[in-house]
Formats: structure tokens, C-alpha cells, sequence
């Protein structure tokens, strides 16, 4: 099976983009990915973001275009381009009004983190000591995404803060990007109890390529990265899974500064890292970048996934996923 044979989405990217990025996905065969166009930003900076991404529309609109309804990822597929959807990897965007989240649906937003790490006024951070769940503030965003159509994403969240956004949201919720501890216990991982909630809400979750959420970090290996793909369907089901890959290019220390501390901390926060090894981790060798995704491919056949199995894990779950999630509710 080649990557051009089937539907490739991917769950989340953080990539420095230029023509020459957005040839080389094209290249590896993505048809789409979320994207994130913010980590700390408040109301203003997002929309400075925003509007990078709409000159880049315009500058490469061979090669990409905007997806806003689930309906435009056919589109984009025939067309031969790759679809955008744009995310935010915390809640800062909205800062203290409930009214902004309908605001920067407008503007295209189509998933949203409800905490990066740290405490937010939604949700508790899985770098927190204390989980304290979801807030007042919390509860009332997520009636309002879950009427809008607008993903609910837990990846940096703790544990009873995801629980309780799976059990109070109306809508499948999702993991865009991580993976079991029991594969590799870091912070950033999910447990067993949280996975078994997900599928049981038919939410999903993306599997992660960075190399702080891997065994064996840069030196994970394919074969055991494809054997916890195949553990992780057998505990939560072939259809709630996919690849939400976290892949990093293209960028200087500075930024990883940015993700990690914003502007909350006057010293270096590590997250997973440490001192000795401040910057960027090295990606594992078979997904160095966008051509890596027939490597995945190559795996997931050796590891016993049937070729309609790759073809869920690869793009249809997500394709699935979002032709539910992006239509507004009735209620």
C-alpha cells in the first residue's frame, strides 16, 4: 500500500511552514492536517496568526486551502491539495469571554485544547501537581463548542480534567495527540482509564510521533511503535484511532522556549526535556519529517493490520470523526 493509495490525515502538526515544507507533505502524501496557531497567544496575536495563514492561502493555493466543514477534505483530495484545519493547543485565545469561542469559529478555529500543561481557566494542565478539574468557566466553554461543532482536545490536559470533559460533553471529545503510559509513562501520555472512556464516548485519539512521547525516545523503533499502535486498537477499537504525529520542523530554540514557558516563567521551563538536553528532540529515523508517513504504512502491514485497518488508522477514522464533529448541534 502506497500513501497516495489512501486518505492521509494527520491529527496535529507544529511545523515553520515555506513552499518547500508544504511540497514535501504533498510529496509524503498528507492530505490533511490540523495545524496549531496557538500555544500562549491571547485574542490579538491568534488573529495575527490567522491572518499569516491567509496570505499563505493565497501565496500557495496550489498546493493547500482552508477546510471549515468536513465536506471540503473531498475537495481538497481532489484537487490535489492539502487541507488546513486550523487548532489551538490551549484556551488563551478566548481569555476571559465565553463570546470569543463562536468569534474565532467564525475565523475558522475548528478544534481547541482546553489547557497546555498549566492550569487554565477551563481545565487543570498535566504538568500540574493538582487537578482540580473542569472549572465553572470550563463547563460553559464546552456547551458552547459542543454547539458550535468545535473539537474538544484534551492532550495537555490531567487526568480527572479529561475525564470530566469526556463525561460532560455532549460530543465525542479527542486526544489529537498522544499515547498510552503503558507504553512510555511520560506525563504527556495517557492512561489505560482515559483511553477506555474515549472509545466507550466513540471520541479518538492520535497517536504520536514526538519523540518525548515514545519508548526509547529518538531510538523507538518502527516495530515497537506499530506493536502499541495494534495494543492501543485492541483496547479501544480499530475506528478510535489515528495518527496525530506532533511533528515539530523548522524551528529555532526560541519557539520551543515559547511553547514550553510562554510568558508565565522567568526561568527556563524543560517540560520533558532537562537542562543537558534543552532543545528540539531528534525525530526516530523512519519519521524524520512528512515523507515518513509510508514508513508508518510499511509497519502497520508488518505488524498484521489489515489494508482496510491502515486506511482507518491513516486517514478514515479522522475523516469519520470529523464529518460528526464539525456540523453544528440542534440543541
Amino acid at each position: 500500500m502506497k500513501t497516495n493509495d489512501i486518505l492521509i490525515i494527520d491529527g496535529l502538526q507544529y511545523v515553520n511552514w515555506n513552499r518547500e515544507l508544504f511540497e514535501e507533505a504533498k510529496l509524503g502524501g498528507v492530505n490533511v492536517i490540523h495545524v496549531t496557531i496557538a500555544y500562549w497567544e491571547n485574542k490579538k496575536e491568534v488573529i495575527e496568526n490567522i491572518n499569516t495563514w491567509g496570505r499563505r492561502f493565497i501565496e500557495h493555493s496550489d498546493l493547500i486551502m482552508p477546510i471549515h466543514d468536513a465536506s471540503e477534505i473531498k475537495i481538497a483530495q481532489e484537487e490535489g491539495k492539502i487541507g488546513i484545519i486550523f487548532g489551538f493547543q490551549n484556551c488563551s485565545p478566548i481569555e476571559d469571554d465565553i463570546h470569543l469561542i463562536e468569534a474565532m469559529h467564525k475565523l475558522g478555529v475548528r478544534i481547541m485544547q482546553l489547557s497546555y500543561n498549566n492550569q487554565s481557566l477551563l481545565a487543570t494542565g498535566c504538568y500540574e501537581e493538582r487537578d482540580s478539574g473542569i472549572t465553572r468557566f470550563g463547563k460553559e466553554a464546552i456547551k458552547e463548542m459542543n454547539r458550535l461543532g468545535m473539537i474538544i482536545d484534551m492532550s495537555h490536559s490531567a487526568e480527572l480534567s479529561t475525564l470530566q470533559a469526556i463525561e460532560l460533553s455532549t460530543r465525542p471529545i479527542a486526544i489529537t495527540h498522544a499515547n498510552p503510559t503503558t507504553f512510555h509513562s511520560a506525563l504527556r501520555n495517557k492512561s489505560n482509564d482515559i483511553l477506555k472512556n474515549l472509545s466507550q464516548s466513540e471520541g479518538m485519539l492520535g497517536v504520536s510521533l514526538y519523540p518525548f512521547h515514545l519508548a526509547n525516545g529518538s531510538d523507538c523503533l518502527l516495530e515497537d511503535f506499530c506493536n502499541m499502535v495494534y495494543d492501543t486498537a485492541e483496547l479501544m477499537g480499530i475506528d478510535r484511532i489515528g495518527i496525530g504525529s506532533d511533528l515539530c520542523l523548522n524551528w529555532d530554540y526560541t519557539v520551543l522556549e515559547w511553547m514550553r514557558s510562554g510568558r508565565w516563567a522567568l526561568a527556563p521551563d524543560y517540560g520533558e526535556g532537562n537542562a543537558e538536553q534543552p532543545s528540539w528532540p531528534k525525530q526516530p529515523d523512519w519519521f524524520k519529517n512528512n515523507l515518513g508517513f509510508q514508513n508508518i504504512i510499511n509497519g502497520l502491514e508488518t505488524a498484521s493490520f489489515s489494508s482496510q485497518d491502515i486506511e482507518k488508522i491513516m486517514g478514515q477514522n479522522w475523516l469519520n470523526f470529523f464529518n460528526s464533529s464539525f456540523t453544528a448541534s440542534n440543541s
